[in-house]
């Protein structure tokens, strides 16, 4: 499979296909209104376009991506205080400044609520955050998950749980009504990592924890989002996700939603199976449909065999889920079965996919009510503003009977070292789809020549 045609996000947002980011300009739209309408790009600040167009020039320039490439693994891994971003002054400037602002929310409560402000500002209905601090397990633990003896690491368990409850406890304080908080179990250390590669429970400590998680979201009626992660332990989070919707989800609305990944073969089926699992338990079925984020570590028979089947899974998925209706790949067992009450995030930087969901909603045929469009924090911004200008120019028609597009930015918050990692994935990601971030490039390159003409045509 050639490298870009997938990308593998480790926070299982999605996978885009390298070629469809420049069909962003023609997400679903009015023909009649089209050209009348101003630039997508023009809601960003121009800070944010100066931003993107450094970064997205360094990420397509072979000559320029190894380099960072090589500075930031060394950032996110070394040891030395010089290179540690929390204890270098200098260096934590730089970075805030730059490769941090484009991704990341901020450090603390002040930082990451001037964020979602300004995102609300902008049109967004809201934001997608996570915590970016991450378990950092030994080599010998992660190849001893099957044989692994908590009680021999009782006090370091308990700390790894309480770290990772306390960030995302703190993260779900830090949104508001509407919102979302992705969330990862494997955060919570090497405990919570054997017990989902043997499809365990939760410990009593995890489950503590998960539930006071899960109430505090829906007493702030925020909806949280469990991650995909790779295939070792998926069948785990599964089970723990449609536990938890069960207990948390009422007849009309989730809050607790699994992550589905188009790119693998058995993700049709397995939803399909959770449908009726949701029908049958008298309870909504929250869903967040991603391309796939595992590409490089998920066995590769896994996965659809081409790029062509993996859009054609995705789509399908996203058709069906939006008209409550069984089509490929999803799969009923009886004629004329009932389908439960889904919500739904189209998470996707695939301009196609994201038109196709669009139209859908546009067309009327759509009989999901709550459906979110999902895509990362400084990626795919030409695809994220069109969706709000487009939701400005419906709403403000007299005649509008569409229903408001829901359109979402996923961030993370943390510590400028902690977020070195989650910085160096979204490196890793640019590296594999060239393509993608030319045209993002020239996206920016465009909405800045665009501004520069306006100055002196007003002088």
């Amino acid at each position: 499979m050639p490298a870009n045609q997938f990308v593998a996000l480790d926070n299982g947002s999605t996978v885009f296909d390298a070629a469809t980011s420049a069909a962003a300009s023609t997400v679903a739209a009015p023909a009649s209104t089209t050209a009348s309408k101003p630039s997508a790009l023009s809601v960003l600040p121009l800070s944010s376009v100066l931003r993107s167009l450094m970064t997205t020039t360094v990420s397509s320039s072979p000559l320029l991506l190894g380099p960072s490439m090589a500075i930031m693994t060394a950032l996110a891994h070394s040891a030395n205080p010089f290179l540690n971003p929390d204890r270098n002054i200098l260096l934590r400037y730089l970075l805030k400044k730059t490769f941090y602002a484009q991704f990341c929310a901020g450090e603390n409560e002040r930082e990451v609520r001037q964020t979602i402000d300004g995102l609300k500002t902008i049109g967004f209905r809201g934001v997608i955050l996570g915590y970016a601090k991450e378990v950092v397990l030994k080599d010998e633990e992660k190849k001893n998950l099957a044989t692994f003896d908590g009680s021999a690491r009782k006090e370091a368990t308990a700390s790894e749980i309480k770290a990772w409850a306390e960030g995302t406890l703190e993260t779900v304080r830090l949104t508001a009504a509407g919102d979302f908080v992705a969330l990862k179990f494997s955060g919570a250390g090497i405990q919570a990592l054997h017990d989902l590669s043997e499809q365990l429970p939760p410990s009593p400590a995890l489950a503590d924890a998960i539930d006071r998680i899960c109430q505090l979201a829906v007493e702030r009626k925020v909806r949280l989002l469990f991650d995909a992660e790779q295939q070792a332990v998926q069948a785990g989070i599964d089970d723990w996700t449609m536990a938890y919707m069960r207990k948390y989800n009422t007849a009309q609305k989730a809050f607790i939603y699994g992550t589905y990944q188009g790119y693998l073969k058995a993700t049709g089926a397995i939803l399909s199976q959770h449908l009726r699992m949701a029908r049958e338990g008298g309870f909504a079925l929250g869903v967040k449909l991603v391309r796939g984020a595992y590409l490089g570590s998920d066995p590769r028979h896994l996965i659809h065999d081409t790029k062509e089947d993996t859009d054609r899974a995705y789509d399908g998925m996203t058709t069906g889920l939006l008209q409550r209706e069984w089509t490929f790949p999803l799969v009923a067992e009886t004629p004329n079965e009932a389908f439960p009450v889904v919500g739904l995030v189209v998470a996707s930087h695939n301009a196609e996919s994201v038109v196709h969901a669009q139209s859908l909603l546009a067309s009327g045929a759509c009989k999901t009510s709550d459906v979110a469009f999902g895509q990362l924090q400084g990626m795919a911004d030409e695809i994220s503003c069109k969706l709000v200008l487009d939701d400005k120019t419906c709403q403000a028609q007299p005649d509008n009977k569409v229903a408001p597009i829901q359109a979402y930015k996923y961030l993370v918050w943390g510590s400028t070292g902690e977020c070195m990692k989650y910085l160096l994935r979204r490196a890793h990601e640019n590296r594999d789809a060239v393509q993608r971030t030319k045209s993002s490039r020239d996206a920016m390159m465009a909405e800045l020549v665009r501004r520069f003409k306006g100055v002196f045509s007003r002088a």
